[in-house]
């Protein structure tokens, strides 16, 4: 008998769709057809034919946007305003692929500089990887399948995507999208099956690169079965602190702060979670942060007047539950939420001076919970900012340039925002954790020259 899964919505667990697993025979057969694609030379895509694809895909995305938005939000729990920018962005993401393949050449290496060296020309060009597998996440169901396909595709690489098993049908769409371009099955499939049959695309010899986005635990022991030569980016997630020194300017801080922590429920690995505030204005931030939260309309993400949306399974409320009254019962004082409101939405809660050894100081939550620390010294709240084994992005707040500018410097993260909250992107830039938070680094541009290797051709000739 073949197995299934349901595809169930989270705000009201009410099934949307059932669908076929994929056997590990269908995964083998992906991975044959894939492998031999890459290895015919003959039929790799050229680079016009490339930029059509993609430019055809962006359209047809446009076109379809409200049903990609709908089917997006009804599956993953993201408020339908949060979910139209999300869509809009991996729009944009397409077209950013598009422009970077324009940019993407080789080099000239200089030659002649040495007596060996004379007579000879040389210079390198790109190359794709080979095929890719790509492991997503639940959180953003559309945006991260473009990131982990698009890059792939615009390179010249065969993909196999597994998405999420609670959000697959934004993939599954996508891949109809992909077809109805005119790209060929070939280049970019979907795979819906269990994690034991999913191994086989991160062990496989014929796979060249994993781009995996999930929790740590996963994704290092993914790396670490990779066939020899395998490259691999992995995203986790962060702590995400936020520095704020006593000048800071307040009212126009709070809203910044909601937004990075509350947006998506918290689901979102660089929302804001650790706020390292000044004694002289914590309390103040603390009471104001937590007036923002309890404004907020909680419930189902396809009422346009919901701004936090469900957490994706009930059994994240349990965990975010349990770990807010950890806090409580340690001493943390619960400024406002810490309440469930159903069995996957949970209160936006602000925690004030949770002990440092408690969960929600030491790991990341993925839920609606921001907590604000107390620090009479700006290096004290660095160093406690940076004693946890991750680092991906965070934040200062201050008008002050020295301090701005020292701290960006002291702070273990990829990327460190100056009066703005940690959960800002755009898609262009440079994205991805180090230490524990993740491997190599993300962004349309800087994966498509990671999915790339580059090839050197030297030229001895007389004439020269």
């Amino acid at each position: 008998m073949s197995k299934s899964v349901i595809v169930y919505a989270p705000f009201d667990q009410t099934p949307i769709q059932e669908l076929p697993l994929q056997t590990a025979a269908q995964v083998d057969a992906m991975l044959a057809e894939a492998h031999e694609r890459f290895l015919d030379r003959d039929r790799w895509l050229k680079p016009h034919e490339r930029v059509d694809l993609l430019a055809a895909i962006a359209q047809l995305m446009e076109k379809h946007e409200d049903e990609l938005v709908e089917l997006s939000a009804r599956e993953g729990g993201k408020p339908h305003a949060d979910t139209v920018v999300e869509v809009k962005r991996a729009i944009q993401s397409v077209q950013v692929a598009i422009h970077n393949l324009h940019e993407m050449a080789g080099k000239e290496i200089p030659m002649g500089l040495t007596p060996s060296s004379v007579n000879r020309m040389a210079f390198t060009r790109h190359e794709p990887i080979g095929v890719v597998a790509s492991v997503s996440a639940f959180n953003h169901p559309v945006n991260l399948v473009i990131h982990q396909t698009i890059p792939a595709i615009a390179v010249g690489c065969p993909v196999i995507i597994k998405p999420a098993m609670t959000t697959p049908l934004s993939c599954l769409r996508l891949m109809e999208l992909y077809r109805e371009a005119g790209l060929e099955e070939v280049w970019c499939r979907a795979v819906i099956t269990e994690n034991a049959e999913a191994q086989q695309l991160v062990t496989d010899s014929r796979v060249a690169y994993l781009s995996f986005i999930g929790s740590a635990a996963v994704g290092w022991s993914l790396r670490s079965k990779l066939a020899p030569g395998a490259r691999a980016a992995l995203e986790h997630g962060g702590i995400a602190p936020v520095i704020i020194e006593a000048d800071a300017d307040i009212t126009e801080m709070i809203p910044a702060l909601a937004k990075g922590g509350f947006y998506h429920a918290g689901q979102v690995c660089v929302s804001v979670q650790r706020v390292f505030a000044h004694k002289d204005i914590a309390q103040r931030v603390a009471q104001e942060l937590a007036t923002q939260a309890k404004a907020l309309v909680v419930g189902d993400p396809l009422d346009r007047n919901t701004e936090v949306g469900p957490l994706i399974t009930p059994a994240n409320v349990d965990r975010v539950e349990a770990w807010v009254n950890e806090a409580v019962q340690a001493g943390a004082t619960l400024v406002c939420g810490g309440e469930r409101l159903s069995a996957t939405c949970y209160q936006p809660t602000v925690l004030l001076n949770p002990p440092l050894d408690a969960k929600v100081s030491q790991q990341e939550i993925f839920g609606p919970v921001v907590c604000v620390y107390e620090y009479q010294d700006r290096q004290e709240a660095i160093r406690r900012a940076n004693a946890v084994p991750y680092g991906f992005q965070a934040a200062i707040f201050t008008r002050d340039l020295d301090s701005a500018l020292d701290t960006m410097q002291r702070l273990n993260a990829t990327a460190v925002m100056v009066n703005d909250h940690t959960a800002f992107r755009v898609d262009w830039m440079p994205f991805g954790g180090r230490d524990q938070s993740g491997l190599g680094m993300g962004g349309i541009p800087y994966t498509m020259h990671e999915m790339t290797r580059i090839k050197m051709m030297v030229f001895k000739s007389s004439v020269l």
